[in-house]
């Protein structure tokens, strides 16, 4: 079942595309937005949470961020869904078919166009397979809020994120970008790309991790000009991760770590890490 998300600006509008959506048999899951930069931050964190979304239905002429250059940031993502324009606007056509869109409707919306744009969807997602088949899960993009715009900040680019209650904050060389969303889905869904958990509070970007520091049974990490202390629940597995990074099998004997590095959790730890 295809899971999608609507956009159009207008409430009537998107009402009446979120309701013929919903009953095509072949669409399991209808999510609406009222903007662009709305649809972008749910998508962030759908993908995030590890959520699969399948296309975007969208409208062109939307104030602030409009469907064009919602379409363009899509390219920054991991796995960006398919996109097909729902507009009142027959000028756009030729760019939306540039920017990849894989269809173009125009309004009032014919149930039977709208069919035959979710049985292109439906053909697209199968061919596409599994995210990540085609290389393009090297890099992730998470859009950030900055004075009432939107700005795409790189994977790469973050050298830690720490966890702010309901928020995570991005640490990256030009500066810190606060996202809602919980560190532990976070976590799960940028292991693959090298982040490690050395604290509850703390993730890392193993690529950036220069050095490893021990002093009285307590650990470090050394991030730019940052030490980052690592809870003494993580300790061997960020020893052993780095050890295999730095290829240095001789540090991997019994002995090396400081006895109490493996000892009962730090307070701060707490049953939640």
């Amino acid at each position: 079942m295809l899971r999608v998300l609507a956009v159009d600006d207008e409430r009537p509008a998107l009402e009446e595309l979120t309701y013929l959506l919903r009953k095509d048999p072949r669409i399991g899951r209808v999510c609406g937005a009222g903007e662009a930069a709305s649809a972008l931050r749910d998508l962030s964190r759908m993908l995030v949470a590890g959520d699969r979304l399948d296309a975007v239905f969208l409208d062109i002429r939307m104030p602030g961020l409009d469907g064009l250059d919602f379409t363009r940031l899509l390219t920054g993502f991991a796995a960006p869904p398919q996109v097909v324009f729902v507009t009142a606007h027959d000028d756009c056509a030729v760019t939306a078919y540039e920017l990849g869109a894989l269809d173009y409707l125009l309004k009032p919306v014919r149930p039977e166009r709208l069919a035959e744009a979710v049985r292109r969807v439906a053909e697209a997602v199968g061919r596409a397979g599994p995210p990540g088949e085609d290389g393009r899960a090297d890099d992730e993009m998470i859009p950030v809020e900055l004075g009432g715009r939107t700005r795409l900040v790189s994977r790469r680019a973050v050298t830690h994120v720490e966890a702010q209650g309901d928020y995570v904050r991005l640490h990256t060389a030009d500066g810190g970008y606060l996202v809602r969303m919980p560190l532990t889905a976070l976590t799960k869904r940028w292991e693959a790309a090298g982040f490690i958990r050395i604290h509850r509070s703390t993730l890392v970007a193993s690529a950036h991790i220069t050095e490893l520091h021990f002093d009285g049974g307590r650990a470090a990490v050394q991030i730019g000009d940052e030490l980052l202390p690592v809870s003494r629940r993580h300790t061997r597995e960020v020893r052993d991760l780095l050890i295999r990074k730095f290829h240095h099998p001789a540090e991997d004997r019994p002995g090396d770590l400081p006895e109490d590095a493996e000892g009962p959790g730090d307070p701060e730890d707490g049953p939640h890490d």
